[in-house]
């Protein structure tokens, strides 16, 4: 029997790459409806959680279509582990990915500056809205936990207005709210394109390695065992592979 893993998503595109056998997966946008649908699933049995999907670049050297496998996941007051059994596996079935932690935050970053902050404060190098929700319910309920993310906007892109509008609660775009920022400030049409296109290279890289992943999003048999929950404090320098061993999807 496959392993019952539970796939946080924040976008409905990251919901349906990251279905399959043995994944029960969970999309929802905003911190506290994904904290009361998780709260709500992990009351069931499950063996791990894993955070799926994009996120945004805060070292240089990624582009849009690299993957990063969590080694911890960082916020301002501490950091969560991620089960090491399970990050290897990760490690092994995506050929060119790296091992880094990374930063969990509530709201986008869309300067180019802030992610240079973000980037020194926690020593990580990309950035989601998901795994830290998702790593703090794994600590709370002793189940292991894993991120495996693609970059999609680059540590020196910006993000334009349109592209920050909410999503819907469905974690699909509002194309209404994007049409009515691009009404008020047309002049962000390129630099959306750019996010279009850089898109396409994060969501081409997550459908096409999603197959190596196979039955539950790669989640080691025997379950491996949790070690520490949470470590406060300063975050430690991340594990970064040589960049020679990246594989470029862009």
């Amino acid at each position: 029997m496959p392993p019952n893993v539970i796939a946080v998503t924040g976008l409905a595109f990251e919901a349906r790459i990251a279905a399959g056998r043995g994944v029960d997966v969970l999309c929802a946008t905003g911190r506290s409806r994904l904290l009361e649908r998780l709260e709500a699933s992990t009351a069931y049995e499950c063996s791990g959680i894993i955070s799926f999907g994009i996120a945004g670049g805060l070292d240089r050297r990624l582009s849009p279509g690299d993957w990063v496998i969590a080694s911890s996941v960082v916020t301002d007051t501490g950091q969560f582990p991620a089960d090491p059994s399970w990050a290897r596996r990760l490690l092994s079935m995506v050929p060119g990915s790296i091992h880094a932690a990374i930063s969990g935050v509530d709201e986008p970053l869309a300067d180019p500056a802030a992610k240079l902050r973000l980037q020194q404060s926690h020593g990580t190098v990309a950035v989601d809205m998901e795994s830290h929700v998702a790593a703090r319910i794994a600590a709370a309920r002793n189940l292991p936990f894993a991120a495996c993310r693609v970059i999609l906007d680059p540590a020196s892109r910006r993000l334009p207005p349109a592209a920050l509008v909410p999503l819907r609660r469905d974690g699909t775009p509002d194309l209404g709210g994007v049409l009515r920022s691009l009404a008020r400030d047309p002049i962000q049409v390129c630099g959306l394109l750019r996010i279009i296109v850089d898109a396409w290279s994060a969501r081409s890289a997550l459908k096409r390695d999603r197959r190596s992943l196979g039955d539950g999003l790669g989640f080691p048999l025997p379950m491996a065992a949790c070690t520490d929950l949470i470590t406060t404090g300063e975050a430690q320098a991340p594990e970064f592979l040589p960049m020679s061993s990246i594989a470029r999807h862009a």
